[in-house]
């Protein structure tokens, strides 16, 4: 990893990072793959093996609600798993620890994803592959504190999400040569071949991306072991909970924003190939309106990153859930390939913007020796957002509404996100600030 960073260190982007700082954004585009994968084409292949007439098999409507309990429900399990283990992983030498043994048995599953012959069993490693995924993500995100300095965080929390949506376009076109070959294999092997190819080379990204921050994280700030972990994390994370409700008011009413706001996000994230399915879109389409969208992201969040220099971090954080406010609402009118395609621009401009600007701005607020335990319980409130967001998509399904109506209904959260973040930022810094935000 050295040599590959003293061969990109003064170039581009890349000028005036660390090497702990490379190694922590490289991270960003190995997991990233998977996430492109999973709203692109991994709805596409679950459809494939559940909707049919057969014993067993479901309509396509029926299809789309069950993807989305599904989504629904990891984010139910990490939400209360995201605590403990980042309350766990606050102990010395005990963060990369967990974040390795996440990384395995995130990438193993993803390879056994592709073999699954039935849509149960196939949305089920799914599951536990998104699980390991958004456990990992716990952890990574609390190495914020041990990589860089406060001052820099928003630049480089910029830059993960940035060169992760650029570094998943090289696995993912990977894997649509994979999705393109599909057809002209024989029998069910066709659609086998597909899904194994695409996830196999997914998760061997994954995994080589993720190896220099395996090999070179040092937990920097952390907590002494103490007898009994597990019943010392629980009644630690009671006292924190605490304490935000009481005392840290400005993390509460952060904490409540994000909630809100950042449930459009994942929600537009984990449910974009089923907006253009239902809608009767192309899917080779959508899938380049995706790719493309990638790109878009990729330039953006560097756009953002050298906005954060000359701007606080929660006016560009009202850019951002502004612009997402205005995507609901055209999401409204979408009728074709052209409109699905302008929208998905109009979510690229702010999507790494908004989730890089909500990490790094969490990361100033709270204590940096307990990180992994504060951002578990920012998981609770990102992944119970994206349960919300899933289940009011199963809704509306079920009960015979539009895709659009669903989407449009998502601008309420993002109004009152950008309400309570008003609120939020007239409350004095906790005392453990360091920089100004």
């Amino acid at each position: 990893m050295r040599g590959l960073f003293l061969a990109l260190k003064g170039r581009g982007p890349f000028r005036g990072l660390t090497e702990r700082e490379f190694a922590w954004v490289l991270y960003d585009v190995g997991n990233s793959a998977f996430t492109m994968l999973s709203c692109s084409l991994v709805p596409i292949w679950f459809k494939a093996l559940a909707v049919g007439e057969g014993p067993g098999q479901l309509s396509a409507g029926d299809a789309t609600g069950v993807w989305a309990l599904g989504v629904a429900l990891v984010t139910v399990v990490v939400a209360l798993l995201g605590p403990v283990c980042g309350a766990l992983s606050d102990r010395r030498g005990s963060k990369a620890i967990f974040f390795r043994t996440s990384v395995f048995l995130g990438v193993g599953g993803c390879i056994l994803n592709g073999f699954a012959p039935g849509w149960l069993l196939f949305l089920a490693l799914f599951l536990l592959v998104k699980v390991s995924y958004s456990c990992s993500l716990t952890f990574y995100d609390s190495m914020l504190h041990d990589i860089t300095t406060p001052a820099r965080m928003d630049a480089v929390s910029a830059y993960g999400y940035a060169w992760g949506y650029l570094g998943s376009c090289l696995p993912f076109v990977v894997a649509l040569v994979f999705y393109a070959l599909g057809p002209d294999m024989v029998g069910v092997l066709s659609g086998q071949v597909s899904r194994v190819g695409g996830f196999a080379v997914t998760a061997l990204w994954w995994l080589l991306v993720t190896l220099p921050l395996l090999r070179h994280y040092r937990q920097v700030h952390y907590i002494q072991p103490q007898p009994h972990p597990v019943a010392t994390a629980f009644r630690q994370i009671g006292g924190t909970l605490k304490r935000i409700v009481q005392v840290d008011r400005k993390v509460f009413f952060f904490l409540l924003a994000f909630f809100l706001y950042i449930d459009g996000v994942g929600t537009i994230i984990d449910n974009c190939i089923n907006i253009g399915t239902d809608l009767g879109l192309s899917t080779v389409g959508q899938v380049l309106v995706l790719l493309a969208t990638q790109v878009v992201a990729w330039v953006f969040s560097l756009v953002f990153a050298r906005l954060s220099q000359r701007h606080s971090t929660v006016r560009l954080l009202t850019v951002c859930i502004v612009g997402y406010l205005c995507v609901c609402l055209y999401a409204l009118t979408l009728q074709n390939l052209v409109q699905f395609g302008l929208m998905a621009f109009g979510v690229g401009m702010f999507q790494g913007s908004i989730q890089s600007l909500s990490r790094s701005y969490f990361s100033k607020i709270i204590p940096p020796e307990h990180a992994g335990e504060y951002f578990g319980l920012y998981d609770i409130f990102c992944k119970g957002a994206s349960f919300l967001g899933s289940g009011v998509i199963a809704a509306v399904k079920f009960a015979g509404g539009t895709i659009n109506i669903a989407i449009g209904l998502l601008a309420l959260f993002f109004l009152a996100g950008l309400i309570l973040l008003r609120v939020a930022d007239r409350i004095d810094q906790p005392a453990w600030q360091l920089e100004e935000l």
